[in-house]
């Protein structure tokens, strides 16, 4: 074959090759599959903002539990007297009372060292519960805040503030409570958290355990997430917590992050179970968390 005709070969299959590279940009273009909003859909699938949030959110349900459970001995005066297995290991967490001050206290030391509790959670640092009044006396209030209080390495810090709402048209104790709170990650990031919520005492009121204790929460939370991104959350159907489980059981919520589409998340996607997933749905698409 001469040298012209084989550059003419080569040009025939280069055109060829550019004509079908021409269709296939032709074609991708004008496929349904990448239009603008389906990009945008795609894009938008951040569900850390949504993950923050819920860690904030048991964070502070979790010290709140302990704050009662600090109570078991009747430091919180009438709380409960009844013996249960306490998420407090007795070398994690030293509990110390003064009723010598005004409001009275209850400290819970659990030392300068990480401390492996029975919830699989390292803690270190105090838990101060300044409390006025019967734990169950409708008015009687109490302010939980924080000495270099650590939970898995993260700095949690604020206050939370509880107070006795008494019994409801349901025959419910119930609550309102605010948070103040500021978690540090131990990479120096940090989340802001603040919320005003309602607690309802349904189920265990009535018996001397804890173990049995089951409250709904109903209300709203504002923060700015450990990545920056500012958000608000709004109880839809009210969120389950079992004191014998360390996660959310039950309940949705609208999430809705800073220039984002609303989430939606369902925490008893599977029946209510206490286990550490939940659903966030995004523009109909659904994505599975891990709680922490």
């Amino acid at each position: 074959m001469s040298f012209n005709r084989l550059n003419k070969t080569k040009m025939r299959k280069l055109k060829s090759s550019l004509t079908l590279a021409t269709l296939l940009v032709i074609v991708i273009s004008l496929s349904p599959g990448c239009t603008k909003d389906t990009k945008e859909e795609a894009i938008d699938n951040e569900t850390g903002s949504a993950l923050d949030h819920a860690f904030a959110q048991a964070t502070y349900d979790d010290v709140g539990a302990i704050a009662d459970q600090a109570a078991l001995s009747g430091f919180l005066s009438t709380y409960k007297f009844g013996k249960g297995k306490s998420i407090l290991l007795a070398q994690c967490a030293t509990i110390a009372h003064d009723t010598s001050i005004t409001p009275k206290q209850v400290i819970v030391d659990f030392g300068t060292s990480n401390c492996l509790c029975i919830d699989v959670r390292y803690r270190r640092g105090k838990i101060i519960i300044a409390y006025n009044g019967a734990y169950r006396d409708s008015g009687s209030s109490h302010i939980i805040s924080f000495d270099d209080y650590f939970v898995n390495d993260y700095k949690v810090e604020g206050t939370k503030t509880v107070t006795n709402g008494g019994h409801n048209l349901n025959g419910n104790l119930f609550f309102n409570i605010s948070v103040d709170g500021l978690i540090t990650s131990p990479s120096g990031n940090t989340l802001d958290w603040d919320s005003n919520r309602l607690r309802e005492w349904v189920q265990g009121e009535g018996t001397p355990s804890w173990m049995d204790d089951v409250y709904e929460i109903s209300g709203s939370a504002t923060g700015n997430s450990l990545s920056g991104i500012d958000f608000t959350a709004v109880i839809t159907d009210p969120l389950v917590i079992a004191l014998n489980c360390k996660w959310v059981k039950d309940g949705n919520l609208e999430f809705t992050p800073a220039g984002l589409e609303t989430r939606y998340i369902d925490y008893g996607h599977v029946g209510g179970n206490c286990d550490k997933l939940a659903k966030v749905t995004i523009a109909g698409y659904d994505f599975i968390i891990e709680l922490r």
